[in-house]
């Protein structure tokens, strides 16, 4: 029985009325033949796609299995046409986007009347749909990536694809081909920013076109199958009331943080994996004034700063020479040399940390930066661990006066157990007192508000009542704020 007869016979058998599988009256009427034996392996290239309808509940759904094979098999025939055809005019950069989405269109509708197999209008659409994903994007991943509603994913070989939706991991119905198919889609997101994968160069850090970033490893270092994350990136920034509307800040702490942007004040964004700080980081600089030139410095560029005078540096690995590798620190110390207003360092994770540092002491105010930390406190001390891994011998007092004379306020977030992601700490770094850097939370995270019905934490930042010694700047900046800002809230806890 060759293909189509496959996919006819299939789609008798298992399909439902109002799926439209057949063209005519007539052959709906036609008494099914004899189902084809079942295909040994469920996966489909297409996953997006619901599952065929049963017959008012008389006939197994696994007997349309046979129908999504003959259609997976059709399609991997239909790309591999279609890659013959086009060969090296998929890689013309004289195409614009536009024209190459209606070049591959174009090609591969006329692939698929060549094919002469029977299918509907909405198999037909699967169909290009799929093969237009393989070929231009990025394959069975593409309609996550266009899911707004999905903030990452988290591929563990080629069955088992996790994402984070509304704050939530959930096991998507997502399944790649084979390792192969998964392997081409990974060493096309790498190849589109000049970097490579493979076994001498197995990890991987990269990012999308629209700024999600991408993460992955293969074997021999994956086990179990190459793995991929991708952490998305709204098209449009969120700003500084989406994340009061989420509840991630309050207004009153939104703006103490926009008084502490204008006034030029070293700032700290601390916090976890996954808990939002280069969101947090994007807020941030959206406070900084239009006349300012920035310099911000990545490892993968994911800043998505709104002003017009900023200049865009991002670090480099070695080459398959192992030379060319252009640091972080590298980059800081360029940056001295740019007559930035202000630094932005995505993240601070070695001993650049103490290049930052002294910029921040050396005219460089209201510079930014983010540290993996799970409180103030802990990015203090993760602070003078990153300083001493310059591989400066600096005495410890030391690396802790130039943090507490560079840094004046850290933000710490949260990822609380409903998934929400929340400011929980606005703290002021005072100064040394003794061998001690010492620290006043302006804000905290009111935890004693308790949960809702659904395991919802019903706390919010609340303001502490402490002053902040800095707002004497603001005072001789001429920068004013509401005097509800530190004033406590009734009732409430002050999170401790």
């Amino acid at each position: 029985m060759n293909l189509a007869q496959r996919l006819e016979a299939a789609r008798n058998a298992g399909a439902d009325t109002s799926a439209a599988l057949t063209r005519t009256a007539d052959r709906e009427q036609t008494p099914a033949p004899q189902p084809p034996a079942r295909a040994t392996s469920s996966t489909t290239a297409l996953p997006s796609a619901p599952a065929p309808a049963v017959r008012q509940g008389r006939v197994n759904p696994t007997e349309a299995a046979p129908a999504r094979d003959a259609l997976a098999k059709l399609k991997d025939r239909a790309g591999a046409i279609l890659f013959e055809r086009l060969g090296t005019r998929l890689m013309d950069t004289a195409l614009t986007e536009e024209q190459l989405h209606s070049l591959v269109q174009q090609e591969l509708t006329e692939v698929v009347e060549a094919e002469q197999v029977p299918l509907t209008k909405e198999e037909r659409l699967r169909l290009i749909k799929g093969v237009s994903d393989d070929v231009l994007g990025y394959g069975p991943l593409q309609h996550l990536l266009d899911d707004e509603s999905i903030t990452e994913i988290m591929v563990n070989g080629p069955d088992m694809v996790y994402v984070e939706q509304h704050g939530r991991l959930l096991l998507s119905g997502v399944r790649f081909a084979s390792e192969a198919h998964l392997r081409k889609v990974i060493e096309r997101i790498v190849g589109k920013v000049g970097r490579r994968i493979d076994e001498s160069s197995p990890m991987v850090d990269a990012r999308l076109t629209d700024g999600s970033r991408v993460n992955a490893v293969v074997p021999p270092l994956a086990i179990n199958g190459s793995s991929l994350t991708v952490r998305k990136f709204a098209a449009d920034p969120f700003q500084v009331h989406d994340l009061i509307g989420f509840g991630t800040l309050s207004p009153e702490m939104a703006e103490l943080l926009d008084a502490c942007v204008k006034a030029r004040l070293n700032i700290i964004v601390s916090g976890g994996t996954g808990t939002g700080k280069t969101t947090l980081l994007n807020v941030l600089s959206s406070f900084i004034p239009e006349d300012e030139r920035i310099v911000t410095i990545e490892d993968a560029v994911e800043l998505q700063l709104q002003q017009d005078h900023v200049v865009r540096l991002e670090s480099r690995p070695s080459n398959i020479e192992g030379k060319g590798e252009i640091t972080i620190r590298d980059l800081v110390r360029n940056s001295l040399r740019m007559r930035p207003d202000r630094i932005v360092v995505g993240e601070v994770r070695g001993g650049e940390t103490l290049d930052m540092l002294q910029a921040m002491n050396t005219g460089h105010d209201g510079s930014l930066s983010t540290v993996h930390s799970n409180s103030p406190r802990d990015a203090v001390s993760r602070l003078e661990t990153l300083v001493l891994m310059a591989g400066m011998d600096l005495p410890l007092r030391a690396v802790r006066e130039q943090i507490a004379s560079a840094v004046d306020v850290i933000v710490q977030l949260t990822r609380l157990r409903d998934g929400t992601r929340r400011v929980t700490h606005v703290t002021e770094v005072q100064g040394m007192e003794g061998e001690i850097v010492t620290l006043q939370d302006a804000f905290v995270f009111d935890y004693s508000a308790g949960l809702d019905a659904d395991g919802r934490f019903l706390g919010r930042p609340v303001p502490t009542g402490v002053r902040p010694r800095f707002t004497d700047r603001f005072t001789e900046l001429g920068i004013t704020l509401s005097p509800s800002v530190f004033t406590p809230v009734p009732g409430r806890g002050n999170g401790r």
